[in-house]
């Protein structure tokens, strides 16, 4: 039974494994976007979530413990400018992993783990949400658009109508 065995393992040894999640992490925050396998995948993001919440707070404390885990300078500042200014609003799930399929020499199957609030293809539906509710006292522009679009062809359709009625009362007159 799997009781108390709450680490992936990843067929490493304790401190090759805790280095590899730390280039994998700094890469990772570099470059916002990374691929690795699933299960490597899976590990970072059980590795790096953490390190991004205490970077939410800037304080030396939270800079040495995420120094002592990543190890690499450039990767704290960055983290704690770049990356924290985006995530300060959000509660949790920093990381997204997507899965790409197998690789060709080995049949691996393969994964991108990014950052969630660096990817703008996702980040577009914030800004383009619609509303469910409406009121009942406001128009809405884009149904005034098309009543007074449907208002233009009606009138070019009942013009030639009423044309060709007064034109046989007309001649019904003449008769």
């Amino acid at each position: 039974m799997r009781h108390g065995k709450k680490v992936i393992h990843l067929g490493r040894k304790t401190a090759h494994r805790k280095s590899m999640l730390a280039n994998l992490g700094c890469s990772l925050i570099e470059h916002k976007r990374i691929n690795t396998t699933v299960t490597k995948a899976k590990a970072l993001k059980r590795f790096i979530e953490p390190i991004i919440t205490r970077s939410k707070t800037d304080s030396t404390h939270n800079r040495r413990i995420a120094f002592s885990l990543l190890r690499d300078k450039k990767t704290i500042t960055e983290l704690f400018r770049e990356v924290a200014s985006k995530v300060g609003d959000r509660p949790g799930g920093y990381t997204r992993v997507i899965k790409v399929g197998n690789r060709l020499g080995d049949n691996a199957s393969m994964a991108m783990i990014e950052l969630v609030d660096f990817n703008e293809i996702y980040n577009t539906e914030k800004i383009t949400k619609k509303k469910t509710r409406r009121r009942s006292g406001t128009k809405n522009k884009a149904t005034e658009t098309t009543k007074s679009k449907d208002k233009v062809s009606n009138e070019i359709i009942i013009e030639p109508s009423d044309n060709t009625t007064d034109s046989t009362s007309s001649q019904k007159k003449s008769e």
